[in-house]
């Protein structure tokens, strides 16, 4: 691996991503957000905090996104925390597996906007967690293991709060 590390997954094709975007397809936004904003929170916070335990800006940003689907903010109070998120995140450079949790937790409180940025959770957080689990001199076939095995966790949790038959799915043009 050269030593520039990667940022993200990068294959929407990966047949650990795939089924993960399908069931997005069928829900809600509020049920793709909060799926995200849990996700995140109790899987990737910790993975920021280890580097960066005193900044709080994915913290705000998650309780932003929560804060939206409560009713009791609007999205332009919502933005600019979420991209103090995005700033940690660029701040994090050289630290990759924190740098990809805070990018993946931006893009899970930026699914309040548009919920195909419900697909930095796998593109950014499978990565983080695999970043986090073998170190960042590890093989790229081995973060791919670990990283495909954490999707599966993900379309798991995805599973357990999918509504069957969603009567308002979001609608959703991965562009891709």
């Amino acid at each position: 691996m050269s030593k520039t590390k990667r940022k993200m997954l990068t294959d929407w094709q990966a047949p650990y991503i795939l089924p993960i975007l399908r069931l997005i397809e069928t829900q809600s936004k509020n049920t793709i957000v909060n799926w995200c904003v849990d996700y995140s929170e109790t899987r990737l916070l910790p993975i920021y905090e280890e580097d960066f335990e005193g900044d709080a800006r994915p913290k705000l940003a998650i309780d932003a996104a929560r804060n939206w689907l409560a009713g009791k903010i609007k999205l332009p109070d919502a933005k600019p925390i979420i991209l103090r998120c995005h700033e940690a995140a660029r701040e994090a450079d050289g630290h990759p597996a924190t740098q990809a949790a805070a990018r993946a937790i931006g893009q899970c409180a930026s699914t309040i906007h548009a919920p195909t940025h419900s697909a930095g959770l796998m593109f950014y957080g499978a990565l983080a967690v695999a970043y986090d689990a073998l170190g960042a001199d590890a093989s790229w076939d081995d973060l791919l293991a670990i990283a495909a095995d954490e999707c599966q966790n993900m379309l798991d949790a995805l599973q357990n709060v999918a509504v069957e038959n969603e009567p308002n799915p979001a609608k959703i043009n991965w562009n891709c």
